[in-house]
């Protein structure tokens, strides 16, 4: 152990003893751990530095879709199927940006105004 490592251990069991860490917030209720077996070893920290920061998990799903719809597009020879896919992929889109621009980001959004502004006047 370097000294950075005991002097650190040293203030805690100071703080302990004298009582310190007595009135935190949580103190003597359980963890509330997240399963995180899902997410591999590797991408974990990421992951929950991404969740810290208010990247949330529809987020993700929606994102996951997305490409499966991409994919699933690419590889469809149906032109009705086709388009059916398409509108989901919009739907998603569209979903996504609200989500975005809800927390600030800008996205490439600019393609998908055109769509919206058709949404806007089928509705009016």
């Amino acid at each position: 152990m370097d000294l950075f490592h005991i002097i650190a251990e040293e203030r805690i069991q100071k703080a302990y003893k004298d009582g310190e860490f007595d009135n935190l917030k949580g103190y003597g209720k359980p963890l509330e751990l997240e399963d995180l077996s899902s997410i591999p070893e590797e991408l974990r920290m990421a992951y929950k530095i991404m969740k810290n920061a208010g990247y949330m998990e529809e987020e993700s799903s929606l994102h996951k879709e997305m490409m499966t719809i991409e994919t699933l597009m690419k590889k469809c020879d149906d032109r009705v199927e086709k388009v059916e896919l398409q509108k989901k992929l919009n739907e998603k889109l569209l979903r996504w940006n609200q989500i975005m621009s809800k927390r600030g980001v800008k996205t490439h959004s600019a393609l998908f105004k055109n769509y919206e502004h058709k949404i806007e006047k089928r509705f009016k």
